[in-house]
């Protein structure tokens, strides 16, 4: 009960952490813009991109319309929550990847009881516990 409760909880923080995010691309644009050229992604096709797949990996793991999509909105976030935080740790400004490492907690979480939580496992998911064999 408590592991469906923790993915529930991290699910739902993860969202909304994305969701905020999203929202301060659109409503922010300039600010964004700026903050991205500083870490020297290349921020005018960025922007847009990322207000749109912010928007969607929650989704498909909130959804979980098809469990593969939902897997494969996993691996989408936590590469870009590294190289979120590694690049602020890049810049020397460490304050910036504090929401990255946050995420990133909240993203293990999830992950790792997401099978417990849900009907339909992900072939990637951790059990909750090991399976007897049948001799």
């Amino acid at each position: 009960m408590a592991a469906t409760y923790a993915y529930w909880i991290s699910t739902a923080l993860l969202a909304l952490l994305y969701l905020a995010s999203s929202t301060l691309y659109i409503v922010r644009k300039d600010w964004v813009l700026q903050t991205l050229r500083e870490l020297n992604y290349p921020a005018s096709y960025l922007v847009p991109l990322m207000a749109v797949v912010k928007v969607l990996g929650p989704l498909a793991i909130l959804s979980r319309y098809s469990v593969p999509l939902s897997d494969l909105a996993y691996a989408g976030m936590f590469y870009h929550l590294l190289l979120s935080g590694s690049a602020h740790l890049g810049v020397r400004k460490p304050k910036g990847a504090l929401p990255a490492a946050v995420g990133l907690v909240l993203l293990i979480v999830s992950f790792t009881t997401q099978n417990i939580a849900r009907d339909i496992p992900s072939p990637y998911g951790v059990t909750a516990a090991i399976q007897p064999s049948h001799s």
